[in-house]
């Protein structure tokens, strides 16, 4: 079990597939324009579904924010698929299924189970945000937004 990545660390870089298949390069992506990278335990339960909805509500603000939003757990991409259509999302989701980039980045919960955990990385691969809790899902998107401003603001 990995450790978990602290604000100022470089962020790793890693590809993986998305929720249609594609292979993403999230080192392509670093550099560009800043990651909102958001792990979360599984697909259709109450909690991950109210953080992806929020996440797709706010998605247009992430976006004039210069940022991108990618949610990762370890659920496959046939999940994946069927979770982003059902709740209309606008952003990518990757198939960890091995959680080795979740081990990678230490996103992990007590117990060694798969943690809620949002990292804001800027274009220059540095983490800005690491953000950790189970039990306020929609929290992540609003650290994240406040994170953000204050690095454009900056």
């Amino acid at each position: 079990m990995g450790k978990m990545l602290q604000v100022g660390d470089r962020a790793p870089a890693f590809a993986l597939q998305d929720q249609d298949g594609n292979m993403v390069d999230v080192g392509q992506i670093i550099g560009r324009r800043a990651l909102v990278l958001y792990f979360y335990p599984k697909d259709f339960t109450s909690g991950c579904t109210m953080e992806a909805r929020e996440f797709r509500d706010m998605h247009e603000r992430f976006q004039q924010g210069g940022a991108e939003v990618i949610g990762v757990s370890a659920d496959d991409v046939a999940t994946h698929k069927e979770f982003a259509v059902e709740h209309e999302l606008p952003f990518r989701l990757l198939a960890d299924t091995e959680n080795k980039v979740r081990d990678l980045y230490g996103a992990w919960g007590l117990a060694h189970t798969p943690g809620r955990v949002t990292f804001l990385i800027d274009k220059q691969g540095v983490v800005r945000m690491v953000f950790s809790s189970q039990m306020q899902p929609k929290k992540h998107i609003e650290e994240g937004l406040r994170v953000l401003q204050g690095i454009n603001a900056g």
